[in-house]
């Protein structure tokens, strides 16, 4: 019999911004040891934005993904290497076709344990020179992190119809459930 208090005890979160949250709410859900997702608005100054407001780019916050996990079946460091495959670091303020500082490439730590493996996992990828161009992606202690509305939560799955979801989040939740099948939960 699991125990629920000693586990949620053992919960850890993670927040990361990589574009779009409707395109890295469905990945990280479906990752085994990870218990929830929430997606919202954090890196900036503005208390309790809209979704208007944030789209503005005049907030500082960016559109975020809070991942609750199990680090006993997920650990942080794995968490930011799947982060990083599912997302151009090294783009500006932008991803795709999405444009403005609220899609920025972003780590928002919650302890300096999760801000020292950040560093770490970047100086790794930058020795690795996977991609042409240097990485941009900012890494600062979370202040607040704001719920997003509600209907922007799992909006990938309630919205599967939707022209976004089919040609852009799709195909991204296609890839990852290839390159990652032996960490997805399974249906």
């Amino acid at each position: 019999m699991v125990n629920r208090e000693s586990m949620a005890d053992q919960l850890q979160t993670a927040t990361f911004g990589g574009g779009c949250f409707w395109c890295l709410d469905p990945l990280f859900s479906n990752l085994v040891g990870v218990e929830d997702v929430t997606v919202g608005y954090a890196g900036g100054d503005k208390s309790a934005p809209t979704y208007e407001q944030v789209c503005s780019g005049r907030t500082g916050h960016a559109e975020v993904v809070q991942v609750t996990f199990d680090p006993e079946r997920i650990d942080y460091r794995t968490l930011l290497e799947i982060f990083f495959s599912v997302h151009d670091p090294t783009t500006l303020n932008r991803q795709g076709a999405d444009v403005g500082p609220q899609y920025r490439s972003i780590i928002l730590t919650h302890n300096l344990e999760q801000e020292q493996v950040a560093h770490a996992v970047i100086d790794e990828l930058t020795i690795k020179e996977i991609w042409p161009n240097p990485i941009v992606t900012e890494v600062k202690p979370l202040q607040a992190f704001y719920p997003a509305e509600d209907y922007h939560q799992d909006y990938f799955e309630k919205n599967p119809g939707q022209g976004y979801c089919q040609i852009v989040i799709s195909p991204k939740v296609t890839k990852f459930r290839k390159s990652f099948a032996d960490r997805l939960k399974q249906a």
